[in-house]
């Protein structure tokens, strides 16, 4: 890669009359909202492994009956089983209310707010810390992938 393209690729440079503090601001709105990305990584965990257990009921319901515990098969298949887990949801109902109540708003808000402040460039606030902290020149330091981005 030559000097010339040896920094930041157009999408990751501030345009101009973008403030420090515009910057800043709009790493911590993309910072916060990646832990909003990873809160729900972890609610589709939560819908997943209640839902894994409440299918491994069924195995258990089966054993008991086997095992010649009818009255706790029963216990566990009528108390248990297809339970809701907060009253009137299922987990997921949780995730869908979750999405539609705080993770999208919070999303299409972030979105706007970067394409009103800076023209649409994601990541700005990363983009000058890596170009700030990489070691011009080396090979491992480079600005930007040696294929096109797009």
């Amino acid at each position: 890669m030559d000097a010339h393209h040896d920094g930041p690729d157009p999408a990751h440079q501030r345009p101009p009359g973008v403030s420090d503090e515009t910057v800043e601001a709009l790493g911590s709105l993309s910072k916060a909202l990646e832990t909003t990305e990873r809160a729900r990584g972890h609610l589709y965990s939560f819908h997943q492994l209640t839902g894994g257990a409440d299918l491994e009921l069924d195995r258990a319901v089966e054993l008991l009956r086997r095992a010649g515990h009818a009255a706790w098969a029963e216990k566990v298949r009528t108390e248990i089983l297809g339970r809701n887990v907060i009253p009137g949801h299922w987990t997921f109902q949780i995730v869908e209310a979750y999405d539609h109540t705080y993770y999208q708003p919070f999303k299409d808000l972030e979105r706007r707010a970067v394409e009103e402040l800076a023209a649409g460039r994601d990541h700005l606030y990363e983009a000058e810390m890596k170009e700030a902290r990489r070691t011009h020149g080396h090979p491992d330091h480079t600005a930007r992938p040696p294929w096109p981005s797009g």
